[in-house]
């Protein structure tokens, strides 16, 4: 079954594989966002760079692990996974792509085929839609997959061990979490590292320069009811910030929130 919004937009459908997920993804069947899709399977961020970036690149990943874990690195021009998913095609099967050209987002699309070369090398890092299924099956709510929305994220003061080129903010994603359950909502996260673990901070959004916890940086705003705390979790759309700064020939990313789905159960 398939469930759509009054827009006609796809929002949920009873997948049992990745697998099938992902073909719907190809056939261009899911164009939202993917918190909640195939609960209890790892969740992926994607960053595609030129190879001469590469090294440069894994070596910003190891020196801020937090916000960008690595699970999966291809050799330059293979678009198919091995590891985290059994030959998925990374040209194809993620719902959105935004392409940066020199730092300067120059378009977004959702099939990257067209402009693969032998010389790209694909990034998988881990994301914190993947506890959202742990947090559930504990019975902390997650406000924005009830609300039906992306998960709100922002650009933060904290900023990240430069590498070479790459250095910049980073960047986190924000859930309110009832007051009673926030310690709990850390200790089940911190069981996740490779999928950005604890949470980086608690409270007040102005410590991290957040002014307006309802106008995100990316995603959608999501309200903070009485009785709730903002919670701050790093968030693998960093190197997206990071592109702004760092000003790459090229770099593809998703388009935060429509995530890579792997093969990988939590």
């Amino acid at each position: 079954m398939i469930i759509r919004n009054p827009k006609g937009q796809l929002l949920k459908s009873n997948y049992t594989t990745p697998q099938q997920f992902r073909q719907d993804v190809r056939d261009n069947l899911w164009n939202t966002p993917t918190t909640g899709v195939m609960d209890s399977y790892v969740q992926a961020n994607v960053v595609i760079l030129p190879e001469i970036y590469a090294q440069d690149f894994v070596n910003f990943c190891e020196a801020n692990s937090k916000p960008c874990p690595l699970l999966e690195v291809l050799e330059p021009g293979i678009p198919w996974t091995s590891k985290i998913a059994d030959r998925a095609d990374i040209r194809t099967d993620v719902p959105a792509y935004k392409i940066y050209s020199k730092g300067v987002l120059s378009s977004e699309t959702n099939d990257i085929s067209s402009i693969w070369r032998d010389d790209l090398v694909t990034f998988f890092l881990g994301c914190s839609f993947s506890f959202e299924y742990a947090l559930q099956e504990e019975n902390i709510p997650v406000k924005h997959q009830d609300l039906g929305t992306n998960v709100p994220m922002f650009i933060t003061n904290i900023q990240t061990v430069p590498s070479n080129l790459f250095s910049g903010p980073m960047v986190v994603s924000m859930r309110p979490i009832p007051d009673n359950l926030v310690d709990k909502s850390v200790e089940i996260t911190s069981r996740f590292p490779d999928n950005h673990g604890a949470p980086i901070h608690i409270g007040s959004p102005a410590s991290l320069g957040i002014s307006d916890l309802q106008n995100p940086d990316y995603g959608d705003p999501v309200p903070i009811a009485n009785g709730e705390t903002p919670v701050f979790w790093a968030c693998g759309v960093t190197p997206q910030a990071v592109a702004l700064t760092a000003r790459p020939e090229l770099m593809i990313t998703h388009s935060p929130g429509h995530m890579f789905v792997t093969d990988m159960k939590l």
